[in-house]
């Protein structure tokens, strides 16, 4: 892997997990190291006062577009991004995810990385991030180890309308059900004060598209990481995000890109 942007950084060399980068030169391409991809995906430090929530969207896509191919991601997807999934779940308190996305993707619970326990630990976090699993209807099931044995309990977020039965099942089956939103579904800007006020500031949304597209409706994204796949797959898939359209397009700021065998790794930031 090599990094393309920003150019006046220089690429660390090839060092062991988890030791601190060096000073190769710039765009210089070498396996990197977890610790390394840690580093370079580390979130914002806190500023005084109490601490603001990030919310980090992690998504992948095709060149023209398509998020999936035949409903999962995982098509498009290639070691060097799995490799970045897992990094940035590692540095997450929680993941935020949509009821779509948990069927069709079979999500389990996060488990813990031995490579990121000092790290977790030094940055006051537990073993592993908690799933936060965003659902209008709770049509979900709880039998699966996401709910039943998870390291970390998964959250369930939804809307104070929910069928009172299904919140009963989600509880009985161990999930915490936390209500973001007034009426049926969850509201975005309240999902993120209700993580936060659990102390969870480190926000990251792997989606679906439907979710990401409300984050960045409601203006609550603080920053995406993309994978742009090499391949072009046609058909009808679904973007990255979904929903209806805002009045005024995002604009975001490239933060860093690298690249790896024509995949390309961007990370952008909402301009402050």
């Amino acid at each position: 892997m090599r990094r393309l942007f920003p150019v006046t950084d220089q690429t660390p060399p090839s060092t062991p997990e988890g030791a601190a980068p060096g000073g190769d030169a710039p765009g210089e391409d070498h396996e990197w190291s977890l610790g390394e991809l840690a580093d370079a995906y580390a979130y914002p430090e806190a500023g005084a006062g109490e601490p603001r929530a990030w919310l980090r969207a992690n998504m992948v896509s095709t060149l023209d577009g398509a998020a999936q191919h035949d409903g999962r991601s995982q098509p498009i997807s290639t070691a060097t991004d799995m490799r970045i999934f897992g990094t940035l779940r590692a540095l997450a308190d929680v993941v935020v995810v949509g009821a779509e996305t948990v069927r069709q993707e079979g999500y389990r619970p996060a488990r813990t990385r031995e490579e990121f326990a000092a790290r977790r630990e030094a940055a006051g976090q537990g073993p592993a991030p908690a799933i936060a699993v965003v659902s209008a209807s709770l049509a979900l099931d709880f039998s699966l180890p996401l709910f039943t044995s998870p390291l970390v309990p998964t959250l369930v977020l939804t809307g104070a309308a929910a069928a009172p039965e299904r919140i009963a099942a989600a509880e009985k089956a161990g999930a915490r059900v936390l209500i973001a939103g007034d009426g049926v579904g969850v509201e975005p800007a309240r999902a993120v004060r209700e993580l936060a006020a659990l102390g969870h500031t480190r926000l990251l949304t792997e989606g679906g598209p439907r979710l990401l597209g409300q984050f960045i409706a409601a203006e609550v994204l603080d920053e995406l990481c993309l994978t742009v796949s090499p391949m072009l797959t046609a058909g009808d898939a679904q973007r990255i995000a979904g929903g209806p359209s805002v009045a005024v397009p995002r604009r975001y700021a490239l933060v860093s890109l690298l690249e790896e065998d024509g995949f390309l790794f961007g990370r952008y930031g909402r301009p402050r």
